[in-house]
């Protein structure tokens, strides 16, 4: 069991490192070569130039010699502060302010709960022996932490009712604090769609399981069904088409013609000498030949392909999905339509807002409607195994974090793990590393899931997965924590005290593991947090590119590519520290000043990284709150049924029916919030719409919205402007529409998407504003 010295080790060690990360970031971001890799947001919005092609010294553009930029290393603090939030709505988006407001809800929260806690809470546990009874009596291990929570009062004591006080007051607190912000980011969301200008999916819907027709295709059916059904309003429709090989063709032909490009452009620069590649894998082996014929020949070979792949697509009707986005001509009619069942078959004709275009993940349009129920079980399945085989490394980390129940049944290994900085280096510090480099490469594997649960979004896409891994997070890494540490902390307690002792041993345990998590607070929450403004990887990756990879300029703005927030992965890191916080703060207090260090600290940095480094994909007006405001509620919950086990096990069970009505008054909080305020995160209010559509009619009473919307959800592989000549003829013409004009969506504000999706190709951003 983690001691305080392991605690004080493990808090040394990983505030060094933070502070290493820190030092190395603050040289790094002032180096001209590294410019790119810390401030690649202002270079995507053309307010960056590079300081390595000015026309200063050849060493000051790689390397900042004024000594004293050095001595203002921390000024990027004060910066990342002082851009109040309207300006950051308008520089990076509504998503990420709400984001950050989430670490602010953390410190709203939690500021006054560690205060209440430490002040009454701590002394009453310390001035008790209960664990110096039991470690004489039982030979239950304890150290000086666990002195000062819940586990030190005695069975049946009158100093729990403390405990279930406090336990209202914390959550009465937290409710206030959830009830407020809930409040205050509707307002924000409803003020950032009133004032956001037209954009596509505004007067989009997507319609799904269109039925059959055999004397009429999918578009003509559509057309049909709505001019029927909405006279007045329908303007047109974009069939959806499953070009997914179409788009693999294309792609490989970009990355071909970058090659001929770098070899022309070499070719150029020494005409004597023909630039050689070899025909096998990455050019490495196989036959010799010369690269820019090569590359030519393949081009060509390629668009050809394209050719009859595009073909394919367009006169195939396999390769016509029975879906459609459906325009309007008023934003009210869209949501009237998003928003009404459209036959008296509820399984046909269904709707849902569209995603604004760059959030569209095109390849799962693709996927028949009729598969998503299977696929989803399997999906279910597969997240139930991958949860439960995991309980194995946590089983393994959790052996780590303690030794003495080890100890006790592997004596041989006592020399060795009794050496006083093996031991608090073991207890201290290695538990939460391992359990943190098991956990690298679930966002990967939880994120191809959602993809192959087929959502329609890069939202929905990161949702789903921030949801999978918050499950994750709450059965493995907490639960999976308690119950296999308990089990290991106790191990001579199990293995000699009779059954009915077992359930009161593990309530004592429980308490106790609140170290593990001080120890992977601090190595996920500080070190980690230091690591990412350092950015190390992102740099080593850039530097690599830049120097093997980098042939034009393209290709240096993709090797500089920042990529997004990452909703997915620090989302529901976040909720694992509220967790931790609302079920901690009655039962262990001393975890606490932990967790308000998370959140001040991550707070500065992400607010740093949005401002300069990410470049959000997609814009949902902060739809993710509601997800937020219910994983917070339900830690409430489950940390007061978590209290009421607890006092069960001490001989006070006369104080459950208290906590009951502490969990039915909560449920019922978040029952009123979810009816008050999650439909402005859902629909899109007729008044709104109504009131929009009117304002824009009298400022532009002669907008055309077909022009504007005939082919803005056309897929991006149609829009390819380098491919133009290979299907602009007659035909396509006639198949694509053409000759519309395509209204760019791209905003002036910087409250919208700042480039182009990687995943949705050339499609132009905006913003969803109702889904």
């Amino acid at each position: 069991m983690a001691t305080l010295g392991d605690i004080g080790l493990a808090a040394a060690i990983n505030i060094l490192t933070a502070l290493i990360f820190l030092v190395a970031f603050a040289v790094l971001r002032l180096q001209p070569f590294n410019d790119r890799v810390y401030f690649p947001k202002w270079y995507i919005r053309g307010l960056r130039c590079s300081p390595t092609s000015s026309g200063a010294a050849l060493v000051s553009k790689f390397v900042n010699i004024d000594l004293r930029s050095y001595l203002k290393f921390l000024n990027w603090i004060p910066e990342a502060l002082k851009m109040p939030e309207r300006e950051l709505i308008d520089h990076a988006g509504l998503d990420s302010a709400v984001y950050l407001r989430i670490y602010l809800l953390g410190l709203k929260i939690f500021v006054p709960i560690t205060i209440f806690a430490w002040v009454i809470l701590v002394p009453i546990n310390w001035t008790n022996d209960t664990l110096e009874i039991a470690y004489k009596v039982s030979n239950v291990t304890y150290s000086e932490i666990d002195k000062l929570s819940i586990s030190n009062i005695p069975p049946g004591s009158n100093r729990f009712w403390a405990h279930i006080a406090m336990a209202y007051v914390f959550t009465f607190w937290t409710c206030y604090i959830l009830k407020t912000e809930y409040e205050n980011v509707t307002s924000m969301r409803w003020h950032f769609l009133a004032s956001e200008s037209r954009r596509p999916d505004q007067f989009t819907v997507l319609v799904r399981n269109v039925p059959p027709d055999s004397n009429e295709s999918v578009k003509e059916c559509v057309e049909h069904f709505f001019m029927v059904n909405h006279p007045d309003h329908y303007i047109c429709n974009q069939v959806v088409y499953n070009a997914n090989k179409l788009t693999k063709l294309v792609e490989e032909k970009k990355r071909k013609q970058n090659w001929l490009d770098y070899f022309l452009l070499r070719y150029s620069r020494n005409p004597s000498m023909r630039p050689t590649t070899k025909t096998g894998f990455l050019g490495l082996c196989g036959t010799k030949v010369d690269a820019i014929d090569h590359r030519t020949s393949e081009i060509e070979r390629l668009s050809k392909e394209i050719v009859i792949e595009r073909e394919n697509v367009a006169n195939n009707p396999k390769s016509t999905m029975p879906a459609s986005f459906v325009s309007f001509k008023s934003r009210w009619a869209a949501a009237v339509s998003s928003q009404t069942q459209q036959s008296r078959n509820p399984t046909v004709w269904l709707t849902e807002w569209a995603p604004e275009p760059c959030d569209i993940y095109w390849k799962n349009l693709a996927i028949p409607y009729v598969e998503l129920s299977v696929r989803r079980l399997i999906i279910a399945v597969a997240f139930f195994f991958l949860t439960f085989f995991f309980m194995i490394p946590i089983t393994l980390v959790q052996s780590l974090a303690n030794i003495e129940g080890i100890e006790k049944v592997a004596p041989f290994l006592k020399p060795i793990i009794e050496v006083k900085f093996i031991k608090a280096f073991i207890q201290g510090f290695l538990p939460g590393i391992a359990l943190k480099l098991f956990l690298i490469f679930l966002p990967t594997i939880l994120m191809m899931m959602s993809k192959f649960e087929a959502f329609i979004s890069i939202s929905s896409l990161e949702r789903r997965s921030a949801t999978r891994y918050y499950l994750f997070n709450f059965v493995n890494v907490f639960l999976g924590s308690v119950i296999a540490g308990s089990a290991f902390q106790q191990l001579d307690s199990f293995i000699h005290q009779s059954p009915k002792q077992i359930p009161e041993t593990i309530g004592v345990a429980i308490p106790q593991k609140a170290t593990f998590f001080m120890t992977y607070i601090m190595v996920d929450g500080w070190a980690g947090t230091a690591g990412e403004i350092l950015r190390l990887k992102p740099m080593i990756i850039f530097h690599l590119k830049n120097f093997f990879l980098v042939k034009t300029k393209k290709d240096r703005e993709e090797a500089m590519d920042p990529g997004s927030l990452g909703f997915n992965t620090g989302e529901p890191q976040i909720q694992l520290y509220f967790l931790l916080g609302l079920i901690y703060a009655t039962v262990t207090p001393t975890l606490l000043p932990f967790i308000l260090v998370f959140f001040a600290f991550t707070y500065v940095v992400f607010r740093h990284q949005i401002i300069n480094v990410y470049n959000q994909e997609y814009e949902s007006g902060g739809a993710f709150w509601p997800d937020v405001h219910g994983r917070i509620v339900a830690a409430m919950v489950i940390a007061q049924l978590l209290l009421m086990g607890l006092l069960s096990t001490k001989s006070s069970a006369q104080s459950t029916p208290f906590i009951i009505i502490l969990s039915v008054l909560t449920i019922s909080f978040h029952k009123f919030c979810k009816g008050r305020y999650e439909p402005a995160f859902v629909r899109y209010p007729l008044q709104e719409a109504m009131s929009k559509d009117t304002l824009e009619h009298a400022k532009e009473p002669n907008f055309n919205p077909k022009g504007y919307l005939q082919n803005a959800y056309l897929h991006p592989i149609f829009k390819g402007e380098e491919d133009d000549d290979e299907y602009d003829d007659d035909d396509g013409d006639q198949k694509w529409d053409h000759e519309s004009v395509i209204v760019p969506t791209k905003r002036q504000s910087r409250r919208n998407t700042p480039a182009p999706s990687k995943r949705s190709g050339n499609s132009s951003p905006s913003f969803s504003g109702a889904i």
